[in-house]
């Protein structure tokens, strides 16, 4: 009986060892050095199946490839992400450092988001704007990563595949919206101006043989027939029963989930959103019966609180650049920004970053008035662009309008937002983070939540101090919380665009073209919306948790830049690297 149990033991002994060489093992083949290698592994293979959106990232090996949408490419996609989907099983994020398990969960993310996407979403079969071709030509002319000759000849090879390009995306379109539909046509015909402007003068100006020149403007007259082709078949399409925008509440549920990564879901932000609405008009209330008899004189007050801040407001917003001068106004207020956030030692801004303002192209119109373009991590020197919305054409009732609503106050509110402090510098510190995941796989709602919270950071630290001021802030930040509220009771509420516009303007004090414009932007995009209200609001209450765990030891900058350091990451991630490393 003894020597059985002695026995019993040894093989216990000897059972245990094993197991244990056995984990060790499993714990080194599959370590943090080890998913380093898979992580290359994963972009390589990206990239190749997104050729396009590696370009933009300044990754140029692809260049020359364009993906024909067809049957076959959704396969691959699919193919993809559940191999690599089997891959990442192979790791346990105990074995991983902070860093990649973040990006472990980031890849994760993207990878469960393409199936749902195609699965489930489906917007390759409703929206017909998703095939346009003119911006990846237009990225490609504009670079400066080669030479001019180089990247004519990509765009030679590129060219080749585009009348297929335009016949499998006609074969994928089924039920499209009326909106997208509209939009397709729009931005497919104004980016015609890419290949028989753009690409032409380029073409004059290089150094390529005479053949190669006729061949490539040959091929660029091939391309426009088939975008033109594409837009008069849209607009010739019978579409009986065309698919409404309205997402609907579960699909909306789960792309909130993938697309903004928040600690909240869509149902929890929705409500942060209506109660701070109303915070925001007690508020401005406070500051609009203050300033009332500055700018109405005598004028007997409204008894509604809500008319009262409106016309406070209006009288303040007659203070407003020309429309001539409307792209050259936003020119001269960089450097002045860029001055203050030195002077206040806010953030360090890098001044070998170039930043362009520009004219918006004319294949980027019709959704936003002002965006920010910048170079990937890959070609971490080129050119960021502010692209402004033109308003040439425009009738003069119009321009009255929007020229109201980005008034001499919150036009520096939007240069806060779209440069300094905000997109520009946020996206430049993004492309010297270390990982090139949390660079490439940027996370909407960090990247938007940035340029929000610092808009209010810049007015808290003195910038332009004056009730005028933060009056027009609150007006702006309920922009965010409206926009929130808008998508949300669109896409899963069924909102009227009565009373999409009644929130606009009636409660957010918004000018009637910007809740046009805003009420075209719900209808053609999901969730997007809610990535400004739901990403500041997690950097500003974590800022403020930090203040008083930290008391007088909590400096500004240092959380600025170490916040900017991981890249576009979640916050959610964001914020639990941060704790980990004890600032």
């Amino acid at each position: 009986m003894k020597k059985t149990f002695l026995s019993l033991l040894v093989l216990a002994s000897l059972y245990s060892c094993n197991k244990t060489v056995k984990t060790d093992a499993v714990s080194e083949e599959f370590s943090d050095i080890h998913f380093e290698n898979y992580k290359e592994h994963f972009v390589d293979e990206l990239w190749k199946l997104n050729p396009g959106w590696a370009s933009s990232q300044g990754y140029h090996k692809y260049d020359s490839v364009l993906v024909i949408p067809d049957d076959a490419y959704e396969q691959k996609q699919l193919q993809f992400s559940s191999v690599q989907l089997d891959s990442l099983k192979k790791y346990s994020l105990e074995n991983l450092s902070d860093n990649n398990k973040t990006d472990y969960q980031m890849i994760k993310n993207l990878l469960e988001s393409i199936t749902f996407n195609i699965k489930e979403v489906k917007s390759d079969e409703w929206d017909p704007s998703g095939y346009n071709v003119s911006s990846s030509f237009a990225e490609m002319l504009n670079g400066n990563y080669d030479s001019l000759e180089v990247r004519l000849k990509n765009i030679s090879l590129k060219m080749d595949n585009i009348p297929a390009y335009y016949e499998a995306a006609k074969k994928n379109i089924k039920n499209p919206t009326v909106e997208h539909t509209q939009l397709a046509i729009a931005q497919n015909l104004g980016g015609i101006s890419v290949f028989e402007t753009d690409l032409m003068a380029a073409v004059e100006k290089s150094k390529l043989s005479k053949e190669e020149k006729e061949a490539i403007l040959g091929k660029a007259k091939t391309s426009v027939k088939a975008i033109q082709d594409y837009a008069a078949w849209l607009q010739k399409l019978d579409n009986k029963t065309p698919r409404s925008f309205r997402l609907g509440k579960e699909l909306y549920a789960k792309k909130f989930d993938f697309d903004i990564q928040s600690g909240y879901n869509a149902e929890q932000i929705y409500q942060k959103a209506i109660s701070q609405k109303k915070e925001l008009h007690d508020k401005m209330f406070v500051l609009a019966d203050k300033l009332w008899s500055k700018y109405l004189g005598n004028a007997p007050k409204p008894a509604d609180k809500l008319t009262l801040i409106k016309q406070v407001i209006d009288k303040i917003s007659l203070q407003h650049t020309t429309p001539d001068k409307f792209q050259s106004e936003i020119e001269k207020q960089i450097p002045e920004l860029t001055a203050y956030v030195k002077a206040k030692d806010l953030i360090y801004i890098d001044p070998s970053k170039p930043l362009v303002v520009r004219k918006e192209p004319d294949y980027m119109a019709g959704v936003a008035g002002a965006s920010i373009s910048a170079p990937g991590p890959y070609d971490k020197n080129g050119n960021t662009y502010y692209n402004v919305g033109s308003l040439s054409g425009w009738s003069a009732a119009d321009a009255e309008s929007y020229l109201r609503e980005y008034n001499n106050y919150i036009l520096q509110i939007l240069n806060i937002h779209e440069a300094i402090p905000g997109h520009y510098t946020q996206l430049v510190y993004s492309n010297q983070s270390p990982s090139i995941i949390k660079a490439i796989l940027g996370n909407g709602a960090m990247i938007e939540g940035w340029a929000v919270y610092t808009e209010r950071m810049m007015l808290e630290s003195g910038y332009k101090n004056s009730d005028e001021m933060w009056l027009m802030y609150y007006k702006w930040n309920l922009r965010t919380i409206c926009n929130t509220i808008l998508d949300n009771s669109v896409h899963t509420r069924n909102m009227s665009k009565e009373e999409g516009i009644n929130l606009l303007t009636k409660e957010a004090f918004q000018q009637d073209a910007e809740a046009e414009g805003k009420w075209k932007r719900v209808t053609l995009s999901q969730v997007q919306l809610c990535s400004y209200f739901t990403g500041y609001t997690e950097i500003y209450d974590f800022r403020e948790q930090l203040k008083k765990q930290q008391g007088k030891s909590f400096n500004l900058k240092h959380f600025h830049e170490k916040f900017l350091s991981y890249g576009s990451a979640p916050v959610k991630y964001i914020k639990e690297l941060m704790q980990n490393e004890k600032m």
